[in-house]
């Protein structure tokens, strides 16, 4: 898998601390390993990231942040994707094509014939994976960038049919980029 980043440790824990939150984490995967990363991280007191890092290691591929730009084009080219930003007080979802992207003024801008535009702070992203895993019992695949304190600006998903199934174009793009990222790292 190559160089992964690592979550960030929250400030002021003590190692004993983390270890209990650790173990806390690790009890709710098991208990439910398709379930919602962040009420996970919420309830240990643990950055998302740190969650998303402790699921098997098959259910995840590391991209550098170098690649934000590179990444993100070839997002460009799959049509309309779910855009999620999901918050302690918010889970925003958007459906629409992903614009293309220029930096300019500190921020990766994206604006185009789509509800999905603005500026994102890509130099503020610290880590971007690849996830396939369950969730709520069905699979789900999605580019997810993380920050430095190790928790998610945004993720884009594979969207789904009427009958709920990953769109098979879609699905068959989110594979070429874990295979293309598998082989480079």
């Amino acid at each position: 898998m190559g160089a992964e980043a690592s979550a960030a440790v929250p400030h002021g824990i003590s190692p004993a601390a983390m270890s209990d939150r650790l173990a806390l984490v690790a009890e709710r995967i098991a208990a439910k390993p398709d379930g919602v990363i962040e009420a996970v991280a919420r309830e240990a007191g643990v950055p998302t990231q740190l969650v998303l890092e402790m699921l098997p290691a098959r259910e995840r591929v590391f991209v550098p942040p170098e690649d934000f730009e590179r990444l993100w084009e070839r997002l460009t080219g799959w049509g309309e994707v779910l855009f999620i930003v999901h918050t302690p007080d918010i889970v925003l979802e958007c459906e629409g094509a992903l614009p293309k992207g220029s930096f300019g003024a500190g921020y990766f801008n994206i604006h185009g014939d789509s509800p999905i535009g603005g500026h994102i702070r890509a130099g503020n992203c610290r880590a971007i994976y690849l996830v396939d895993r369950l969730f709520h019992g069905r699979r789900s695949c999605s580019v997810q960038f993380f920050n430095g304190d190790g928790e998610v600006m945004f993720k884009v998903f594979v969207r789904r049919d009427k009958a709920r199934d990953l769109l098979p174009d879609q699905l068959a793009a989110f594979e070429a980029l874990r295979t293309d990222w598998t082989r480079a790292h």
